[in-house]
């Protein structure tokens, strides 16, 4: 068990690595899992949706969303969108709408390329899917975020609908100008809350206290919360990016687990990594957070990235996954196993391939995982599998 803090090797730069093959360790899991290759071929991978259809749809950071059916790729993507993909920006978020089996919508967030009139900033689209593409004349702008500076990190991509609201849900990363976190004049460095038509909802908690499009915020003090998720009953555990770079002397870098709630501030870039309440009043202390040095060799990483609840309708995993979060680092290859009840987090997948990104889990109780690093040459999706195959 580790309880507390997860020791990590060195900072690395998030999302742009892809190490060796050489370097990679063979996958070691615990007794009775196992795992196979589903896909490879993936280019740059981000995101995926789970559709209730059986398809997996899956980003490319580069501008294709694909499309795996029956345990097949595609040859020809649900939609190829122009968009600027350096360093952290481009097709990096997915959602598929609650009601999906009778309309058919999928959500996309990615970046909109500058133009000689208007600067770069993120985009949510919905588009209509069927015969595996998106229908022609289908697209809906459902909104356009703040316009991004020259910064091409921090860039958030975490999109989901709440399990009972029926909102969208969307984590922004700061853009690497931290007073954006802090501030109620920026939607960069939050997590938003809004209707699946853009619309803003009155009771999202800075309604009264923010203006225009910015009462969408629904919590804020974050730097950049690439993955979050909730659970059936409502709860949202977010993965906050840590500092890595260019720190203060004496300052410690952290990655961060958080609980999800509306209002919250998480303190970025005030705190980082667990404080003192007394100090800071204001501020919401994280559920789990891990340093970035440290010897262990299956321990260390860069950034929490996938995380899903294991709540799937067959529950094939051991009873102690039932209701867990887990998640994983995009450096290290490893998954955890979070017990929400205590905080307490296990070891799950010692090491898998490096540039682990997105998880999520199947209706039949299966984990996907998707990665860009490792023994093959383009991004790949596995299958975790407990018992007999």
């Amino acid at each position: 068990m580790l309880k507390g803090k997860v020791l990590v090797l060195a900072a690395l730069s998030f999302l742009v690595m892809l190490l060796p093959a050489s370097t990679v360790r063979a996958a070691v899991f615990l007794d009775g899992f196992t795992e196979s290759l589903v896909v490879d071929g993936l280019g740059r991978p981000t995101a995926m949706a789970l559709a209730p259809d059986g398809r997996i749809f899956i980003t490319d950071q580069d501008g294709a969303v694909l499309v795996v059916r029956d345990g097949a790729l595609l040859a020809e993507p649900f939609i190829t969108l122009e968009t600027d993909s350096r360093n952290e920006r481009g097709v990096v978020g997915i959602a598929v709408d609650p009601n999906y089996l009778e309309n058919q919508w999928v959500y996309i967030y990615y970046t909109v390329p500058a133009t000689a009139t208007d600067p770069a900033h993120n985009r949510i689209v919905r588009y209509t899917h069927a015969d595996d593409l998106a229908v022609p004349g289908s697209e809906q702008v459902i909104l356009n975020l703040d316009p991004l500076g020259n910064d091409t990190n921090h860039n958030g991509g975490g999109m989901h609908f709440g399990p009972h609201d029926g909102m969208l849900y969307l984590g922004t990363g700061e853009n690497a100008v931290t007073p954006n976190a802090q501030s109620l004049e920026s939607r960069l460095g939050k997590i938003l809350r809004f209707r699946p038509d853009g619309t803003i909802p009155t009771d999202n908690p800075f309604y009264a206290e923010a203006e225009g499009d910015n009462r969408m915020i629904w919590a804020m003090g974050l730097r950049n919360p690439y993955t979050f998720a909730f659970n059936a009953a409502g709860r949202m555990l977010i993965n906050d990016v840590g500092s890595h770079f260019d720190v203060p002397p004496g300052w410690i870098p952290y990655e961060e687990v958080n609980e999800g709630i509306a209002g919250a501030n998480y303190g970025w870039p005030v705190v980082e990594g667990a404080f003192d309440p007394a100090a800071h009043p204001a501020f919401t202390n994280p559920l789990f957070t891990y340093e970035h040095t440290g010897a262990e060799p299956d321990d260390h990483g860069c950034a929490p990235t996938g995380g899903v609840f294991y709540e799937p309708e067959n529950l094939t995993f051991p009873p102690e996954y039932h209701g867990a979060y887990l998640f994983a680092d995009h450096c290290s290859g490893w998954i955890r196993r979070l017990d929400p009840a205590t905080g307490d987090v296990y070891r799950f997948i010692y090491q898998a391939p490096y540039g682990l990104l997105d998880l999520d889990v199947s209706a039949a109780g299966d984990l996907y995982y998707l990665a860009r690093a490792g023994t093959y040459p383009t991004g790949t999706l596995f299958r975790v599998h407990y018992g007999s195959p």
